[in-house]
């Protein structure tokens, strides 16, 4: 028997666009969910913003207060995509309000917004998903696979990166992702924490890390109204960038296997470049978002000179077959959602979790508290989730 469940998005810029958007294609590509999401509400602060999603996709109504989401009866599940300053409030009372939380990371600004959330999700006994989506790419499923299968012999060290031109033009505005006190941290929440959640999705906990950090754009123009996305702004008061541009940061896994993480916000010449490389004692595994559905894969006996060889995933490797019918058919960046949304509301409707949890989102933050403490000190932290 399949029921509805009444969703509300917090948050209308681009993400709660496309989580809209996710629930919407969750009954095509997983017909045998029994649950069919209902667009009841959505709150959005920016004047009018609200009211456009509404009439654009269906939400029965539209508010700019998100407290009134939190007191709807109508509404089972939330979806937060407001900016990371709001995360512990409004998971903490959604969470208190026995909704469901899928919460965008990286929640909060600080490992004890990410702890204070998950510990309400667990005291209120409902389900919590967060939006770590780069782990719900087949490939990188099929990559953890074949490591855990011993493929390529134990991992001796790896390198993550994340590098982005999103925030490189001069003229980018000084919106709330770089100022302390609504962003936190800078490419730290918003590009390296997909890159901790990554490595250890692959190769398990970090027990220490040691990091740099540095500021590239130090001041930026405020913009003169309200923004979405990205955007520019010149002409208006300039400010202080408070975060930082990029961070460099090399690990050591409970393993015992090592690894390099990198990510940049103002990488000129590069576009959602993101990806890894495994290194094993028998061979290795690529893999690159850009190819989001290829991985390259080195195995076998040869060592030295041993070839690379392209694998195309297909309908075998994590939820592909939903998607597609054949190996090499593209699937892209919404289709993760698409998977996330799926999991959660699976999760809902079996009273398990699937996919990511509130606690894979306090490990996350724990290890970028460490970064910062360790950008800090010039020393080897410890990170203790």
């Amino acid at each position: 028997m399949v029921r509805t469940l009444g969703v509300a998005v917090v948050g209308f810029g681009w993400m709660g666009r496309v989580h809209t958007q996710a629930y919407a294609r969750v009954p095509h590509h997983f017909p045998q969910l029994p649950l069919r999401p209902r667009l009841v509400a959505v709150a959005e602060e920016v004047p009018g913003r609200a009211e456009e999603a509404a009439e654009r996709f269906g939400f029965a109504s539209a508010t700019r207060d998100w407290r009134e989401i939190a007191a709807d009866p109508r509404v089972e599940a939330v979806s937060v995509t407001a900016p990371n300053f709001l995360h512990r409030e409004i998971g903490v009372a959604m969470a208190e309000a026995g909704k469901h939380l899928w919460i965008e990371k990286p929640v909060g600004l600080t490992a004890a917004d990410a702890r204070a959330v998950a510990d309400a999700v667990a005291a209120a006994g409902v389900q919590g998903a967060v939006g770590f989506n780069y782990r719900n790419a087949p490939a990188v499923e099929a990559a953890r696979d074949l490591i855990a299968a011993g493929e390529i012999g134990t991992v001796t060290h790896a390198r993550v990166r994340l590098f982005s031109d999103y925030a490189a033009h001069p003229e980018g505005a000084l919106t709330w992702r770089f100022e302390r006190e609504r962003g936190g941290s800078g490419v730290l929440g918003d590009l390296a924490s997909h890159g901790v959640d990554l490595a250890r999705f692959l190769l398990g906990d970090i027990a220490e890390l040691t990091a740099d950090t540095a500021v590239f754009v130090p001041e930026r123009a405020r913009p003169a109204g309200a923004t979405a996305g990205h955007t520019r702004a010149t002409g208006g008061a300039p400010g202080p960038v408070e975060n930082e541009d990029y961070v460099g940061c090399l690990l050591r896994f409970a393993s015992g296997a090592r690894g390099v993480l990198e990510a940049c916000r103002v990488s000129v010449g590069e576009q959602n470049t993101y990806g890894f490389e495994v290194h094993g004692t028998r061979g290795a595994v690529f893999w690159d978002f850009r190819r989001m559905n290829e991985l390259g894969v080195s195995r076998g006996t040869g060592y030295q000179d041993q070839p690379v060889s392209t694998v195309y995933v297909g309908p075998g490797a994590g939820e592909y077959a939903a998607f597609q019918p054949g190996a090499a058919n593209a699937m892209g960046y919404d289709d993760l959602k698409v998977i996330e949304a799926y999991r959660f509301l699976r999760s809902v409707a079996e009273g398990t979790p699937y996919g990511t949890t509130l606690a894979d989102a306090v490990h996350s933050a724990a290890a970028l508290d460490a970064m910062t403490r360790s950008a800090g000190s010039g020393t080897w932290v410890s990170v203790r989730p």
